[in-house]
């Protein structure tokens, strides 16, 4: 869960009807635009859910009541860990604890059971059937990914006050959960954010609080920009000076740090405990400064350059013309490959200025051999789309002027368009953090677009979408939150929600509804002026 450390001051905001903490002025909520209906959500007593379920049926009449006489039962071994953290959930937001048991031959009037058997396999791997009326609460799924993403569903209908940690009661106090039938599954297999830790460095624990957010909105890849021109972040034994000289700087030259080998199986644990997969990127052959200035034979003059603290782009490059520069890249892949369990290794490959274009050609293609030698699926960002890729290896779309025809070839496509998904482009023009070379990115831009159609002739290589967040203008967590949410929410959304299912006035309503239960989990969210926050 996502850990709150001061519930003081998140209680008073909660009694306030809520309040972020932004680094910038206050602002009023925009009404909804004069003659516009409001949204089914918002009159039938729908539950405001982010992102929303491709089918939610309101049952009408009497919902269900959790009390202390409510048995919580998990079904099979499978269904144990998402019991488990229901379990949680349910003491938090009553003061009642249940205790998850294995089912009993008779259900019970008053039970919750979470079901996970292979049988349900037309859900899919990460879909669910929620089914909630007067007696009984039945969550089922195929596999454990979809009883878990049932739960994260269960989450939004509990109280917000159900996420402070430490809060309690004088006396237990019931909760009742709507009467509805939900049957979901994702629209994307690849529904991810990334998160530059290179241009500044961000703690394990750091990470982990985004796994959380990401988790809680059915994200299920984090992408980790681990090396650039400013700092390597990630220990490799064989080459200890990566981060031992490449991993003490960062933007702005404060001190920058780098994940071990056991911080970094801890990040892996604590995401596959969530159903997230680490998608580790070490850029190249450009933005390799924080190598090159490490081990001077990556440099065609053999001459290691100073550490670079600035942000300009496309200055470095290894040379691609030593057959020791693919030895180094070959010791790294294999030492990250073995660390990481995910299938996936992206290798970067963006604005590279240095190169010709047959040298580039040349060293995607090589570099691509060496990952999938070493076990693992090779993404790069668009520019590798110019080159002769094997069928598993996959292009990530960024650039909004990308050759569409190179893009409708790749084999296989993640989207992250700059100008809808870079979530660390600036709000509007007021906003202190981000860039805005890429447009700004207001909430509706980031939600109102279909990655169907973003890319003619694509049609099935779509693999899904991705967030990313540089981090030239981003030095905490809080300032994270600040440009991530709530623009995460919506791209979470674009990924998991059929289109059918999409609507702008709809989802600013339901988005609005998540201001107490973000105050709560105190997460320095952005009131854009847009969302009609509660």
């Amino acid at each position: 869960m996502l850990k709150r450390t001061t519930l003081s001051i998140a209680v008073l905001c909660a009694l306030a009807a809520g309040c972020s903490r932004n680094p910038q002025p206050a602002t009023t909520p925009a009404p909804a635009p004069a003659g516009t209906a409001a949204p089914a959500a918002a009159t039938t007593g729908a539950p405001a859910l982010v992102p929303q379920p491709a089918m939610m049926e309101m049952k009408g009449g009497e919902g269900f009541q959790i009390t202390a006489k409510t048995v919580l039962r998990a079904a099979s071994p499978a269904a144990q860990t998402s019991a488990s953290a229901l379990k949680e959930l349910i003491r938090r937001g009553t003061g009642i604890t249940l205790t998850p048991s294995l089912a009993a031959d008779a259900a019970p009037d008053n039970a919750i059971e979470i079901v996970v058997d292979p049988q349900h396999a037309s859900l899919g791997a990460e879909g669910y059937d929620l089914t909630i009326d007067a007696k009984l609460v039945t969550l089922k799924a195929a596999a454990p990914a979809g009883a878990f993403y049932g739960v994260q569903t269960l989450r939004q209908m509990l109280p917000y006050w159900s996420e402070y940690e430490a809060i309690m009661y004088q006396r237990p106090r019931p909760a009742t959960l709507p009467a509805l039938h939900v049957q979901d599954a994702p629209r994307y297999a690849w529904r991810g954010a990334m998160l530059d830790v290179a241009r500044h460095f961000f703690t394990v624990d750091e990470i982990k609080r985004y796994l959380d957010l990401l988790a809680l909105h059915k994200m299920n890849r984090l992408h980790l920009h681990l090396a650039d021109d400013q700092g390597w972040r990630i220990e490799i034994a064989k080459w200890p000076d990566l981060t031992i000289k490449g991993g003490l700087s960062e933007v702005g030259g404060t001190p920058g740090g780098f994940y071990t080998k056991a911080q970094y199986a801890d990040i892996n644990a604590y995401a596959s405990e969530r159903f997230i997969t680490i998608v580790p990127e070490i850029d190249m052959p450009g933005h390799t400064n924080a190598a090159l200035s490490a081990y001077a034979h990556l440099n065609c003059n053999n001459q290691a350059p100073p550490p670079f603290t600035g942000t300009e782009v496309g200055f470095s490059t290894v040379c691609v013309e030593k057959d020791s520069t693919y030895e180094f890249i070959d010791d790294v892949v294999r030492e990250i490959a073995a660390m990481t369990p995910g299938r996936y290794f992206h290798m970067g490959g963006d604005e590279v200025k240095k190169l010709t274009p047959a040298q580039y050609k040349l060293f995607v293609e090589r570099v691509q051999g060496i990952v999938q030698k070493n076990g693992k699926e090779m993404i790069g960002w668009d520019e590798i789309a110019a080159t002769t890729l094997l069928p598993t290896s996959i292009v990530q779309h960024w650039r909004p002027d990308a050759k569409k025809d190179e893009l409708a070839r790749a084999p296989r496509l993640i989207l992250s368009p700059a100008n809808r998904a870079y979530i660390d482009m600036k709000y509007d023009g007021e906003t202190a953090l981000g860039l805005n070379w890429a447009g700004l990115v207001p909430v509706k831009t980031a939600y109102d677009w279909d990655p169907a159609t973003l890319v003619e002739g694509a049609g099935e290589k779509v693999l899904g979408v991705e967030a990313p967040m540089w981090s030239e203008t981003l030095t905490n967590i809080r300032e994270v939150e600040f440009l991530a949410m709530p623009r995460l929410a919506a791209i979470a959304e674009v990924g998991w929600s059929p289109a059918s299912a999409r609507n702008w006035e709809a989802f600013r309503v339901r988005l609005g509804a998540q201001a107490m239960r973000w105050t709560a989990l105190g997460v320095n969210f952005y009131r854009a002026p847009e969302i009609p926050w509660r």
